[in-house]
Order: structure tokens, then C-alpha cells, then sequence
């Protein structure tokens, strides 16, 4: 296929002026370095290496805790060793099969707590297919303590190894993936935003590919429409896109489909946005008939056996975590009444499962008797989405006038909210699920945005973990929908395993 630089040159040189200096820098590295190595070869690599390192380890450390045996007739520790090395390959391929080396280059937001349930399975299947195998070929007759030890740590030592992959892999410029959007409209701008906003997606928007576009929001300023849909395949070659988001535009979907199937021939990832993409959840189903493809939408519901582990998981770990923090407490209860006069517990009537009303606390920082009628004016503004938009480019209002200096520090750490353990343990909230919302914020809800109180209100959940401030009010509505329609266990202990490493990365990123 011929490229759009040498079939136009005159507009191929308009193209690279059109985009920013980063992507000029990152086609000048990779063509100075001659790389063509690109984020799957690099990340599957870089995992790969991982587990092994991990699986070696983790098998060591449990012989030298629990020693190595051996009996008439086997090599006894050397065994073992030589079993569980000879069974290495195997567990490489297990691991492929269970998708733990494709997932980073074909998702966004796929991490380390994402691989959690495939490592699970990977250790318990090859922990007993390396039993299997030393008692078959008597090399080795292993200790069930031991090979029960081995189990444990390389659950925790594996995704510890793929953490550490992937962050050293985010380092290099061939995790970067040059990513086009066709369609330059809402919904293609916003999706441009939500990846500028997560520089750890390893997103590089080069900009958008639109014949009719509209005009451009004043954060994506710097991003320029490349060309019109005929022009993708030279835009792809030229800029060396690795990523195509589809993002509806004004072509009709006969147009769209024959794009898609054009881009199928290159070598890039092709995500689309559905159009139905605000009720499709993170629990959508892909099932067919004779063939044709159907998206199944799960009833918004929890059954009544899933709600008894959400609160029993709920009992647990807000009772541990308040014994706890028990000194942090009083720590901070000593700091704010010292800081500013006032109660050390700011309460406030929040809304959570089915509309019920409970009182939500807080550590207090803000000044007694701060006027809440701004941030009713506030959301009111936001449901525009722009005129929301602050100069640190935050979707939250800015009350640094109000916050006490102890209590700015609170809310960088998020541990002013650390109280409502207390609201969990009571059962007026849950460790995860939407944000407690006020009852005037009501009056600006859609009709489907209520579906969010078919859940408990949570202390984290899918909005604090994905977005936080740098999602409009609406969107953190839709999100908190979408957490209600794709609920599983499974999803409440991603986020909440999520959660640490979210705001350890605002924290640094508002530092």
C-alpha cells in the first residue's frame, strides 16, 4: 500500500507540522535508534522474564525455609530442582493461554492487579502438574509443606515481578503507541481527553482524522484534525500509528465499516466505541446466534447472596483497618483541633443504597461554617463539562481559600475521608461502590443516572480509581452506572486493591 508521504508529499509535510513536538521527538528516536520494537514486544518480553525470575524465586526461598528432602530411589532436592526446571516452559505456556502476555498492548488500562486471577490459576495449576511430574518420573518427592509455601509466595512474588516489568517498561519510548481517533466530534474529543489525562495508558494522541469536524475543546487545543478518513492509511505509515480509536463521526456506518475492515490489513490495534457505549458495562457479554454476534446487558441487580459477601467483606477489613489506624485517629483529631477551632468530624447528609439518607463524616478541613451554596452552583455548572474546567485543568471547584493547612494536606493523602470506615462498619456504606452524593445534586440527575443507588454508596470505586477530578460531573455519574451494571466481587477487589496505587499517583501527580 502506498504511504501518504509518497503519494502527497506536500501533504504529508503539512501533517507533521500539524502535530505536537512529543511526536516529532518519538518518530525522530525511533527512527534515529532504527527500532521498530514496539509496546507488545517489549511488555510481553519484559513479563515473561518476570515470571520466570518470580518462579525461581519463589520456589528457592520456600526450599531454604523449609529445607529439601529426599528419598530412596530420587535425586531428592537436586530433584526438584531439576523437575521444576524442566517444567518451566510448561508454566510459559499455561500463562499464555491464560492471556497474561497480550493484554498490554490490546487494553489501555490493563495492570498488574488485572493479571491477579490469571496468576492465581497459574500457580495452582502447575504447582500440581510439578507434583504430578515428580512422582510420576520418582525424581523428586517434594514436601506438601514446602510445595505449599512455594504456592503462597509466588502468588505474591509473580504479579510483585510483573509490577516492577511494567513500570520499567512505561520508561521506554517503545511502550509509547502514536494513537489517531476518527472522529473529531463529543465523543471523539472526549476520549482524546481521558487518555491525555492517564499518561500511564502510554497513549500518544497525535491527533484526530475527521471530514466534518467540530470545533475543538479548549484543553485539546495543541491536537489537530490530520485529514479526512481516506487519508488514515498514509497518516498510519507517516506518523507510525500504532492505535486507531473509532470514535464516531459523520460517515455513514457503511463508510465506517469499510474503514475497519481497511485497517484490519495493517498492523495496528482498533478499538471502537460502540454506539450504545453508555449502557454497555464493564459486564457486557459477547454471545451469538447462528453466527451473529449479540451484546448481552446483565440485569442491574445483586443477588441477594453477593450483597451477604459484599457486606461480610465490607465487616473484615473496615474492622481491621480501624483497629489499625486507631493512632493515626488520634493523630489527626489532635492536629485539627489545634489547626483551626471547630469539631474534628465534618458531617454531612448524604444519599446512599436506595435513596436513604445517612449522615457521611469526614475529617474536617475546612473552616467552620463555609458556605455550601458555591459548590451547589458549582455542580449545576458542571453538567456543561467546559465551563467546569479549571486552569489546573481539574473538573473540581477550588476552595484552597477555605481548606486549613492541615486539612490541604488531608485531602492530598485522601485521608480525610478515613471516617467513613466508621460509616461502613454501620452499614450505611460500602468499601466500594459510587460516590455518596448530596441530595441536591439530585435535581440534575438523568433519568439512568439513578440506577446508582441500587448499591451501597462507596469510599472508592470505579470513578475515584479511573478518573477522579478529571471527569465532569456527568461523567462520574455515567461511571458510577457502570460499576452498578458490571458489579462482581471480583471488580470490588480490583478497585480496592487499585486504590493505594491511584492515590499514591495523584498525590505525585498534584505535588
Amino acid at each position: 500500500m502506498n504511504t501518504l508521504e509518497s503519494v502527497v508529499p506536500l501533504q504529508a509535510e503539512r501533517v507533521l507540522e500539524l502535530v505536537d513536538e512529543r511526536t516529532v521527538e518519538l518518530l525522530d528516536h525511533r527512527r534515529a535508534t532504527s527500532s521498530h520494537k514496539r509496546r507488545g514486544w517489549l511488555v510481553r518480553r519484559a513479563l515473561l522474564i518476570a515470571d520466570v525470575v518470580g518462579l525461581i524465586a519463589a520456589f528457592a526461598l520456600a526450599t531454604w525455609l523449609f529445607g529439601g528432602g529426599s528419598q530412596p530411589g530420587n535425586l531428592g532436592q537436586k530433584g526438584e530442582y531439576l523437575v521444576f526446571l524442566l517444567t518451566i516452559p510448561g508454566w510459559i505456556v499455561v500463562a499464555k493461554i491464560q492471556g497474561l502476555y497480550e493484554r498490554d498492548e490490546e487494553r489501555a488500562d490493563h495492570s498488574t492487579v488485572d493479571d491477579f486471577v490469571g496468576v492465581f490459576h497459574l500457580v495452582t495449576v502447575c504447582a500440581w502438574l510439578f507434583l504430578c511430574g515428580s512422582v510420576l518420573t520418582n525424581l523428586a518427592d517434594p514436601d506438601l509443606g514446602r510445595l505449599f509455601a512455594f504456592w503462597a509466595i509466588a502468588i505474591g512474588l509473580v504479579p510483585a515481578g510483573r509490577a516492577i516489568a511494567r513500570g520499567y517498561c512505561r520508561r521506554s519510548v517503545a511502550y509509547l503507541q502514536n494513537t489517531v481517533i476518527v472522529g473529531a466530534g463529543e465523543v471523539g474529543q472526549v476520549v482524546a481527553r481521558k487518555f491525555l489525562k492517564h499518561p500511564e495508558y502510554g497513549m500518544n494522541v497525535v491527533g484526530f482524522v475527521d471530514a466534518q469536524p467540530k470545533e475543538r475543546r479548549a484543553d485539546l487545543e495543541h491536537l489537530t484534525v490530520l485529514g479526512s478518513p481516506e487519508d488514515l492509511p498514509g497518516i498510519i505509515s507517516l506518523l507510525d500509528v500504532e492505535r486507531v480509536v473509532v470514535a464516531f463521526s459523520n460517515e455513514s456506518d457503511e463508510d465506517v465499516l469499510a474503514l475497519i475492515r481497511m485497517l484490519s490489513e495493517l498492523e495496528v490495534q482498533i478499538d471502537v466505541v460502540p454506539r450504545l457505549f453508555d449502557i454497555v458495562g464493564p459486564r457486557v457479554g459477547i454471545h451469538t446466534v447462528e453466527g451473529l454476534p449479540l451484546v448481552g446487558l446483565p440485569p442491574a441487580r445483586i443477588s441477594p447472596s453477593s450483597r451477604l459477601l459484599k457486606r461480610a467483606l465490607d465487616i473484615v477489613v473496615s474492622s481491621i483497618v480501624l483497629v489499625l489506624t486507631a493512632p493515626l485517629f488520634a493523630y489527626i483529631a489532635w492536629r485539627i483541633r489545634r489547626d483551626s477551632p471547630g469539631p474534628v468530624f465534618f458531617r454531612q447528609t448524604r444519599l446512599g443504597l436506595d435513596m436513604n439518607e445517612f449522615t457521611a463524616l469526614k475529617f474536617r478541613t475546612m473552616k467552620v461554617d463555609t458556605d455550601e451554596q458555591e459548590h451547589r452552583e458549582y455542580i449545576a455548572q458542571s453538567t456543561n463539562g467546559v465551563t467546569a474546567l479549571n486552569g489546573n485543568g481539574l473538573f473540581k471547584l477550588d476552595r484552597s481559600m477555605a481548606v486549613t493547612p492541615f486539612g490541604s494536606w488531608l485531602r492530598k493523602t485522601s485521608l480525610d475521608e478515613l471516617p467513613q470506615l466508621i460509616n461502613v462498619l454501620r452499614g450505611e456504606m460500602s468499601l466500594v461502590g459510587p460516590r455518596p452524593c448530596i441530595p441536591y445534586e439530585t435535581e440534575l440527575f438523568k433519568a439512568h443516572q439513578f440506577e446508582r443507588f441500587l448499591v451501597p454508596a462507596g469510599m472508592t470505586g470505579l470513578w475515584q480509581v479511573t478518573a477522579r477530578a478529571n471527569s465532569t460531573f456527568n461523567e462520574a455519574l455515567d461511571m458510577d452506572v457502570a460499576y452498578v451494571r458490571g458489579w462482581s466481587l471480583g471488580l470490588d477487589l480490583r478497585l480496592l486493591c487499585r486504590t493505594p496505587i491511584e492515590l499514591l499517583r495523584q498525590r505525585k501527580a498534584t505535588a
